[in-house]
C-alpha cells in the first residue's frame, strides 16, 4: 500500500511539472523581440555590446545591410560558425523579417570611447574621412557610409556607435584576407588593403571616439562611380527588397 501511495504522489507530481511546464511555454508571446533574443546573448541587452566584445550594434542599420550579412553566414560567404549554425535552418523570408526588426529599432548609442590621439593622428583620420588618398584609390569614408557616417539606405552600414576593438578586428580582416569577412572580394577589402598601419590605426581611434548623430544617407547620395564600385552589395541589397 506504502509503495502505492508513493507511485501515485510520483504520478501526480510529474503530471503537475509537465502542466507547468506546458503553461510556461504557451506564456512566452510569439514575438519577434522573443525569437531574437538568442542575438542578444552576443549583441547585448538592447543591442549594447560590452566595450571588450567584437560584436557590433546591429539595431538601426539598414535593412538591406543586415539582411545581406545574414544570408551571407548562412551561406558561407561570411565565416562565423556560431551565426552560421544559428542561421542554417532559415529561409531568405525569415532573414528579411529579422533584418526588418533590428532595422527599425531605435536605441541609444553608447557615449564616444575616450581615445587619447596625437595631432597627427587626427590629421590623418580626418583626411581619410573627409577627402580619401585618389592617388592610391581609396575615396572618402563619407563617399559611401555618408557625409555623416551613419550609413548609407539601405545597403551600407553607418561607422559610428562601434568599439575600437570591432572596428579594428573588421579592417583587419579586409586587409589580410581574414576567413571571418569571407573569401569574396568586395570593394571594401580593395580598399582596406590600400591602408597603411598607420591610416588603419588612425581611422580606428578617431571612428571609436567620436558622437553617433543624424540619419543615414539616402541611396542617391552615393555617386555612380562607386555605386558601380561597389556593384555587388549594392545590387544584393536592392534585390532584397
Amino acid at each position: 500500500m506504502k509503495y502505492f501511495i508513493l507511485i501515485l504522489i510520483g504520478f501526480f507530481a510529474t503530471a503537475h511539472i509537465a502542466n507547468a511546464t506546458e503553461t510556461a511555454r504557451v506564456a512566452v508571446p510569439d514575438t519577434m523581440d522573443e525569437r531574437v533574443k538568442a542575438c542578444t546573448i552576443c549583441h547585448g541587452e538592447e543591442d549594447r555590446a560590452g566595450r571588450d566584445a567584437y560584436y557590433p550594434r546591429i539595431a538601426g542599420k539598414p535593412q538591406g545591410y543586415l539582411f545581406n550579412q545574414l544570408r551571407n553566414f548562412r551561406d558561407g560567404r561570411r565565416h562565423y560558425q556560431p551565426m552560421a549554425i544559428l542561421l542554417e535552418n532559415m529561409s531568405d523570408e525569415y532573414l528579411q523579417e529579422i533584418a526588418q526588426h533590428f532595422a527599425t529599432l531605435q536605441l541609444p548609442f553608447p557615449p564616444p570611447e575616450q581615445i587619447h590621439m596625437k595631432p597627427g593622428e587626427v590629421s590623418l583620420a580626418e583626411l581619410l574621412v573627409n577627402t580619401g588618398v585618389p592617388e592610391r584609390d581609396v575615396p572618402a569614408c563619407g563617399a559611401c557610409h555618408g557625409d555623416n557616417l551613419m550609413g548609407t539606405s539601405p545597403y551600407i552600414p553607418g561607422l559610428l556607435g562601434l568599439s575600437r576593438a570591432y572596428i579594428s578586428a573588421q579592417l583587419g580582416g579586409w586587409r589580410n584576407g581574414g576567413l571571418m569577412r569571407g573569401q569574396t572580394p568586395d570593394c571594401m577589402s580593395e580598399i582596406a588593403k590600400q591602408l597603411t598601419d598607420d591610416e588603419a590605426i588612425a581611422i580606428t581611434k578617431w571612428l571609436a571616439s567620436q558622437p553617433a548623430t543624424g540619419q543615414q544617407s539616402p541611396a542617391s547620395a552615393l555617386s555612380s562611380e562607386l555605386a558601380h564600385r561597389c556593384g555587388s552589395i549594392v545590387m544584393e541589397a536592392e534585390g532584397s527588397q
